[in-house]
């Protein structure tokens, strides 16, 4: 019998209550997800580190075999969440659904330090469930670029006393609205062609609505020229998925049930969203809301309208009916993990770049794995994150690309940090898909 601390067996009769052992017994231990899962490679092939290795050790806490000890949160922390490996999974493990619930429960029982309770409180409390309290922090960051106190405290070296590539982060962060900007966003909007096509509701997100505000703004023009009337619920919040995905479930089924509320009442055909990690976690709300009578079909419904920006550009044939065009340049694509993985969307952001006169779309290789930011990974892994991310940009380099293109917020911050890692800032640039597009209609 193992030996566990009080602690340790709470969290074991947690994995047996609440860990879906049907989906961890589906795992046949073939190893298909061994090539397609980054720390498993970036760690020398350590099996603790991939998917059936993390599958394997939840199988044991929850069969009381091992102790649910340092080691084997560790494994659970290292994990990335990209899901790569459930396309490539022959028995359709849904590996991301056991990892976010074995992180809940690992959650309930830490014992957190006074300070990292305080910023998980001020983070997952106090920030991103309140759309006003983002625009208001990501107005002190306008502030610091517009003021000049961006440019005094890298003149005086200020900036130096921080880790090197929370340095360069801050080289990468783009230009971001000013508070009273950040105040006024539209909540309705009708098509500007004269064929009506589709009514969709655009969910605006947290990040999106204010430090990418200018995406947003980009993915409503998109949508009005592809013959869409568009509906702004005005209350509709964070998606959850940070909470979702760092243990505090409970939080994140609060914010979906929330975005459910906002979102059922719009008559929309489809929801709109412009952030893969964000569309996964909204796609996946009915597994998230199953147990609960009240929204479980509510949130099945929900779901069934999710579709990025790009999948609905390209069945409404936008980039055959709207002229595309740019100088000439070499563009290649960096895949949303999760809007690849979980929302399978892969073909259509290709089709719409390869139709823009002047683009020459070239495939780089290994663009479907992680690019090593998935969510605050790169700051809380910074070490894994930098691994991945060099070797990234070595395939970004084969390409000869001037312009990357991708589909989520962390990814582009990630990519923008890669190429000033690579010192190429003079010569590549990374961009929103919907940017590009945008940027090829004018």
């Amino acid at each position: 019998m193992i030996e566990m601390t009080k602690r340790e067996k709470a969290i074991q009769e947690a994995f047996k209550e609440r860990m879906d052992e049907t989906e961890l017994l589906n795992c046949m231990r073939c190893g298909f997800c061994l090539p397609a899962c980054p720390t498993y490679i970036e760690t020398g092939f350590d099996e603790t580190h991939s998917p059936r290795g993390r599958i394997a050790l939840m199988k044991a806490v929850h069969d009381g075999l091992i102790s649910p000890d340092d080691d084997v949160e560790r494994s659970l922390n290292l994990c990335l969440g990209c899901r790569a490996c459930e396309p490539v999974c022959p028995a359709g493990v849904q590996y991301g659904h056991l990892l976010e619930d074995a992180r809940d429960i690992f959650n309930e029982y830490n014992r957190h330090s006074l300070p990292i309770k305080m910023v998980r409180k001020t983070i997952f409390e106090g920030l991103f469930p309140h759309q006003n309290r983002m625009a208001n922090a990501i107005g002190l960051l306008s502030f610091y670029q517009r003021s000049g106190l961006q440019k005094a405290t890298r003149k005086i070296g200020f900036i130096k006393l921080f880790p090197k590539h929370l340095r360069q982060m801050e080289k990468a962060l783009p230009d971001v609205p000013s508070r009273k900007t950040m105040k006024n966003r539209p909540t309705n909007l009708s098509a500007n062609t004269y064929q009506f096509k589709a009514k969709v509701a655009f969910f605006r997100g947290c990040l999106m609505d204010t430090m990418f505000m200018d995406t947003n703004d980009a993915t409503l023009k998109l949508l009005q020229k592809a013959g869409c009337e568009i509906v702004i619920p005005e209350g509709q919040n964070c998606c959850g998925a940070l909470h979702g995905h760092s243990g505090e479930m409970d939080k994140a089924k609060e914010l979906a049930k929330r975005n459910i509320d906002a979102f059922e009442n719009t008559d929309a055909d489809y929801i709109i969203v412009n952030a893969g990690g964000c569309g996964a976690f909204l796609i996946d709300y009915d597994h998230l809301l199953k147990d609960d009578p009240e929204y479980a079909g509510r949130a099945k419904e929900f779901a069934a309208k999710m579709k990025d920006i790009s999948q609905i550009l390209y069945e409404l044939d936008f980039h055959k009916q709207v002229p595309l065009s740019l100088k000439n340049q070499i563009v290649t694509y960096q895949d949303s993990c999760h809007l690849r993985n979980v929302m399978k969307t892969f073909l259509p952001p290709r089709a719409l770049i390869s139709a823009i006169q002047g683009a020459n779309f070239r495939e780089m290789e290994k663009a479907d794995s992680c690019c090593g930011s998935a969510g605050i990974y790169n700051i809380i892994e910074s070490e894994m994150s930098m691994k991945i991310l060099d070797h990234k940009m070595e395939k970004v380099a084969e390409t000869e690309a001037h312009t990357i293109v991708t589909a989520n917020p962390g990814c582009l911050l990630q990519m923008k940090l890669g190429i000033e890692r690579e010192g190429l800032s003079d010569r590549v640039r990374a961009i929103h898909i919907v940017d590009l597009l945008l940027e090829a209609c004018d």
